[in-house]
């Protein structure tokens, strides 16, 4: 009787020592908001910024990891429409019609603004004239020949940047001659360092950090100075005219969150919209939504370090 005993003792003890080895096992896999797997999609315009903010946040929560999937807007919105998406990184907030849809599916997206980004337009370096009206692009876009434009280039013809143009110029649909398309940032980039009289239609954010291999081609172009429908001074996609909201081409980054629970998507919206967030927004060369601070100590004299 007592083997038998000590037998089902042993066979309790496994048991129990399996079950919480399972449990422990699925706790580990769990996502929290700063721990687990997270696929993100993120409008091709604006990937260096959003790449820089993974980099850190999983340099500090070892246990957080995000995959990027860089995609032109329009598809970007129709995997959150469809549910194939539940993180994103855009250049807009959600439209009336798009949350009505959410509603439907019993969604409700957290939309949190984190950034002011700008769209830039460059020419060759072999053109001189490094100002622009905004009103000679729109009248392109219309239709309108210019000699001054010989053509615009675009990273993707469902691109945010198109969209925003098309929005400004108020057409629905691209002039058949004169606009080109490719498939990203750097590509209209290198297509305008090689070719003058092209103006070339790009996020901002791939100038001012460009890849090792874009370097040289960013030296042989003009990031140009626009001037707005209603204004007379011209001005750069640079902070400074982007905090006074002076640069005509300027807008607003989102992240929306489609999770519907406590997990990583919210870790890590947290972590943009932070201190931490925010400082790499600001170094990027884009404009934060809420400017870090800054403690300074302030000393009554100032003290010799040779005394």
């Amino acid at each position: 009787m007592l083997k038998y005993s000590r037998v089902f003792g042993l066979v309790v003890f496994v048991f129990l020592f399996a079950m919480c080895n399972q449990k422990s096992k699925n706790d580990s896999n769990k996502e929290t908001i700063l721990k687990g797997k997270m696929d993100i999609t993120v409008d091709e315009t604006v990937k260096p910024i959003v790449d820089d903010q993974i980099a850190v946040f999983e340099g500090t929560y070892y246990e957080a990891h995000i995959s990027v999937t860089p995609k032109s807007e329009a598809e970007l919105i129709n995997d959150l429409l469809n549910l194939k998406a539940k993180v994103a990184v855009t250049t807009r907030d959600l439209t009336k019609e798009e949350k009505a849809r959410f509603e439907k599916n019993k969604i409700n997206p957290r939309v949190t603004s984190f950034a002011v980004d700008a769209i830039a337009l460059i020419s060759n370096k072999s053109n001189n004239d490094t100002l622009i009206a905004l009103k000679t692009v729109i009248d392109f876009m219309q239709g309108k020949s210019d000699p001054r434009i010989k053509g615009l280039v675009f990273d993707n013809p469902n691109s945010s940047t198109v969209r925003y143009m098309k929005e400004l110029a108020k057409v629905k649909n691209i002039p058949a001659t004169g606009v080109f398309s490719f498939k990203t940032n750097d590509e209209v980039i290198k297509f305008v360092s090689e070719n003058d009289g092209m103006i070339g239609v790009v996020g901002v954010n791939w100038l001012s950090q460009p890849s090792p291999s874009m370097i040289e081609a960013i030296k042989k172009i003009n990031i140009l100075s626009v001037k707005g429908l209603n204004d007379d001074k011209y001005y750069d996609p640079s902070q400074s005219d982007l905090i006074l909201r002076k640069y005509p081409l300027a807008r607003d980054l989102y992240i929306i969150n489609c999770q519907g629970y406590s997990g990583l998507g919210m870790g890590f919206a947290s972590f943009i919209a932070g201190d931490i967030g925010q400082r790499i927004v600001l170094k990027s060369g884009l404009m934060p939504v809420r400017t870090p601070g800054r403690k300074l100590k302030i000393r009554s004299q100032i003290i010799n370090d040779k005394e």
